[in-house]
């Protein structure tokens, strides 16, 4: 996931409140309420809300399961990422402690304790509310003492036809290693009893290429105990599976002939995946890249997954070849690897899953040449409640038109199958010059990156892979169109991924605009990218590392200001994560000027809201619901001057220093208006799916009172 980052640092700094007369004249807070929140507790609290999601019963049960993976899927890389850091830390002897007063190792010990009571809850739920649940709807979770004779026969069947084949057993002897245990995978430790050599432990991976769940065929359905036909669901919308790894425990005899096989326990581990990479000695970032991703399965295990029931001598054995610490170790009762719950939200049951959205194509390009649209007016959109098509015919209008000469594009994470990669090598073979960034750094998409990068370097794209040091992350598209005598600029500019499918899964926002001095900005910027220019200003944009950071604090001062003039200062900022320390310190001083600030956080937040004389005119609220909450959006009131810019960037140290973004400004006085009034005022009225954020690092849900109308943001948004 985005929120995640390498920086290991990031709020763990005191807040150092700059010199003021008026400040300094406060009664000195206690000293907790100047100490920001530890930045992997909030992450943590942050993963809480998502289980929170799955335990609210007021959501439709396969929208559950799909909470439930995404908290096992977050909690997957936060151990390989912040975890792993954190274990790199203790390795490297680091003792420095955090603000909150922890060494490394004893905010590993911190992160252990809070993760536990959530894993058990997590856990809980699938075992005692959700197979339940699902069942009652026709969705069967199968355990093998459940199953039919008939049912078990046709099982073996599978076993043998596609299971079989796959497998590889590896002993674990004198003459056969402890073999390496891949990153994620899951696998059964076997013990197995030899008359001639005694007590043996082998392993077996439970092969990925396999589903998951494996399906039991529809005239089989009604075998099992507890697998009834339910009136009023035909049996074409019920299910049954049965675990792949319980398939092959069951059937393990056949892979020892022979030999007894004694038992068996599923086992997983998670390794460090943070890739390490010294571009400057990289010849080849590309190969570089590729490198990391095979070395990023053999990084150090930071946590080993074992049943309950394994015995201590197995257990002993896995803690010792693995490395892991006995507090690594998470005992689990149950399956394992419970983010491939995934793949039942997709079960075709839309009646236990939330309405579809409907996305609606903006009036300005209803029919219209999209050219002469976007040249006549600015035009916002607003995803997934906007179609993301737009965007997609931005790129391909492009392509088709004669008169256009070049298109450059940055692209982060574009996903698999992309018609916007598609439009742009097509734009080349109709001999536009066409130049795209691919960003190869992107956590978890390098592969697929390097695989569009090849592509499209194949169609004769020129494809750069950004500023050394940098990842870049900004969001835009530049169309540079002859008209005339005259060349004219078309840009989109994003706070998302030019990616189909998570722009029908996230909100976020999108800027069509024809407006001279922005293209130009987008042109400087796209020089900086490839032909490593030095520009250091910029009329429009906001663009890190460069200027980003200086103008969010000019910003900031200057609401200041305007609010010691006319009482009236009001700063409303909606990001993804709030853990730099230098603009904490901002919205401090501004608080404590009297300054109304709002921030909606969706994830890490490690600014301390409600401390009085600090932080009283602070509130802080998360807004977690069926779709991701993405979008970036910075307000500021300015004596009534506003001001808004959307854009790429999270408050964060990586962000504002080590990436290439770019926020942008909304100057269409419309689209201020909307966005203040009907975006970010519906946010702050959530009283729905918000959480308020305590003084003490909880988080507090929002309920409507009695007779107070209920305010589902999202909701709100698709209505």
């Amino acid at each position: 996931m985005e929120a995640l980052s390498q920086n290991t640092t990031g709020c763990q700094a005191e807040v150092k409140l700059a010199k003021d007369p008026m400040i300094e004249s406060h009664t000195p807070h206690d000293t907790m309420d100047t100490v920001p929140f530890n930045r992997e507790l909030s992450w943590i609290e942050f993963n809480r809300r998502v289980l929170d999601e799955a335990l609210d019963r007021r959501n439709p049960i396969l929208e559950r399961v799909k909470f439930l993976a995404i908290f096992f899927t977050n909690l997957d890389e936060f151990f390989m990422i912040r975890v792993g850091g954190i274990k790199h830390q203790i390795s490297a002897g680091v003792q420095r402690k955090s603000p909150d007063g922890f060494t490394p190792r004893e905010q590993l010990q911190q992160v252990h304790r809070a993760i536990t009571p959530l894993l058990e809850t997590a856990r809980t739920l699938l075992s005692d509310e959700l197979t339940p649940g699902l069942e009652a709807k026709g969705i069967h979770l199968l355990s093998l003492s459940r199953l039919s004779p008939a049912q078990r026969s046709w099982l073996s069947e599978y076993f043998q036809r596609q299971v079989f084949p796959v497998l590889t057993p590896l002993a674990i002897d004198p003459s056969h290693p402890f073999p390496h245990i891949s990153n994620l995978s899951l696998n059964l430790a076997v013990v197995i009893r030899d008359e001639e050599v005694g007590e043996l432990f082998a392993r077996v991976k439970v092969p990925e290429s396999l589903p998951r769940f494996v399906p039991l065929p529809p005239h089989l359905l009604a075998e099992a105990p507890g697998t009834p036909d339910l009136e009023g669901t035909p049996r074409r919308k019920q299910f049954a599976f049965v675990w792949l790894e319980e398939v092959i425990a069951h059937n393990l005899p056949a892979l020892f002939p022979g030999v007894e096989v004694a038992e068996s326990y599923p086992f997983r581990v998670t390794r460090n995946a943070d890739l390490e990479l010294e571009e400057d000695e990289a010849g080849d970032l590309l190969r570089t890249i590729e490198e990391g991703l095979r070395q990023r399965q053999f990084g150090e295990a930071v946590r080993l997954q074992v049943d309950v029931s394994t015995p201590e001598k197995l257990r002993s054995l896995l803690i010792e070849k693995l490395g892991v610490d006995a507090d690594d170790v998470d005992n689990v009762h149950g399956p394992q690897g419970l983010s491939d719950l995934m793949v039942l939200r997709d079960l075709d049951r839309p009646e236990l899953k939330d309405s579809p959205i409907s996305p609606a194509v903006p009036p300005a390009f209803r029919g219209n040449d999209m050219f002469a649209a976007i040249q006549q007016q600015d035009v916002l959109l607003h995803h997934p409640y906007d179609s993301f098509t737009p965007v997609v015919d931005f790129i391909q209008a492009a392509a088709d038109d004669p008169n256009v000469l070049a298109i450059k594009q940055t692209l982060y994470r574009v996903g698999s199958n992309s018609p916007i990669v598609k439009a742009l090598m097509y734009a080349r073979e109709r001999d536009k010059q066409v130049t795209v960034l691919v960003e190869l750094k992107a956590r978890f998409d390098e592969e697929n990156n390097i695989t569009w990068a090849r592509a499209l370097e194949r169609k004769g794209v020129h494809v750069v892979y950004g500023v050394l040091g940098l990842k870049t992350h900004a969001k835009l598209a530049l169309v540079v169109r002859k008209e005339g005598d005259e060349i004219r600029r078309y840009v989109h500019l994003g706070t998302g991924n030019y990616n189909v499918s998570t722009a029908r899964a996230y909100t976020d926002m999108g800027l069509f605009t024809a407006r001279e001095e922005i293209g130009a900005d987008v042109s400087d910027i796209f020089n900086y990218l490839t032909g490593r220019s030095r520009q250091k200003s910029y009329k429009k944009l906001l663009v890190a590392p460069v200027t980003l950071r200086q103008r969010l604090r000019e910003l900031l001062e200057r609401e200041i200001e305007a609010h010691d003039r006319t009482g009236q200062g009001r700063i409303i900022f909606k990001t993804n994560a709030l853990v730099d320390r230098e603009i904490m310190e901002a919205l401090y001083r501004a608080s404590q000027r009297g300054v109304r600030v709002d921030l909606v956080v969706r994830g890490m937040c490690c600014l301390r809201p409600g401390v009085p004389d600090l932080s009283e005119n602070i509130r802080v609220r998360s807004i977690i619901g069926p779709i991701l909450e993405h979008s970036r959006i910075f307000y500021f009131y300015t004596g009534g001057a506003e001001e808004v810019y959307l854009g790429s960037a999270d408050l964060m140290e990586r962000n504002l220093n080590r990436r290439v973004e770019t926020l942008f400004p909304i100057e269409d006085a419309a689209h201020v208006r909307h966005l203040r009034d009907q975006v970010l005022e519906t946010y702050l009225r959530d009283n729905f799916r918000a959480r308020v954020l305590q003084r003490d690092g909880s988080y507090e849900r929002l309920t409507p009172a009695e007779g107070e109308t209920v305010v589902d943001s999202q909701l709100a948004f698709l209505r």
